[in-house]
């Protein structure tokens, strides 16, 4: 056998994970692909009374009602106008769907298991707990979001909430 072969054998058997980026600021963040379920341009929110201060409002997408959170207020970052490049990212958190506003969406990155590093405890914009793993890739250092951790339990369970009213009116 090659070492070529070897090597390719190595490859195939490396644990290889799948991330869509996104920036907030000048801040670089992987979602992981499977837990997204798509990606569409910035749309008009419906603005709920008394909700958190993150939750943007409600917006129907082709007949289901999605809470839409304002990352950068979750985050308590500063306020930013939105552009042509703000999106808003759909994912399944534990059942329910949630919009992500992010000031970005890049691309979709494989990571290797020898590219994780643990997150610093400081020096981010937001709480590390949200933060699951750090990944080097080519020169970036990418923040890996750990969406069942970025809201609290209650937070999920008024999130939820949406999509339980939304079915019993149908």
């Amino acid at each position: 056998m090659s070492d070529v072969s070897i090597t390719e054998e190595k490859l195939s058997l490396a644990k290889v994970d799948r991330f869509l980026t996104l920036y907030l600021e000048d801040e670089q963040y992987g979602l992981d692909i499977n837990m997204v379920k798509e990606i569409i341009a910035l749309m008009k929110t419906t603005p709920v009374p008394k909700t958190p201060h993150f939750l943007e409002g409600v917006m129907n997408l082709r007949g289901n009602i999605i809470p839409v959170v304002n990352m950068r207020s979750k985050f308590n970052m500063e306020t930013k106008e939105t552009d042509d490049r703000t999106a808003i990212v759909i994912v399944g958190i534990q059942g329910s769907d949630i919009g992500f506003i992010v000031d970005r969406v890049e691309e979709v990155i494989a990571v290797e298991e020898n590219q994780y590093s643990e997150p610093p405890q400081f020096g981010t914009k937001i709480d590390s707990e949200f933060v699951s793993k750090m990944a080097r890739v080519d020169n970036n250092v990418i923040m890996i979001l750990d969406l069942n951790k970025v809201f609290s339990e209650k937070e999920l369970n008024f999130l939820d909430s949406f999509e339980e009213e939304e079915e019993t009116l149908a």
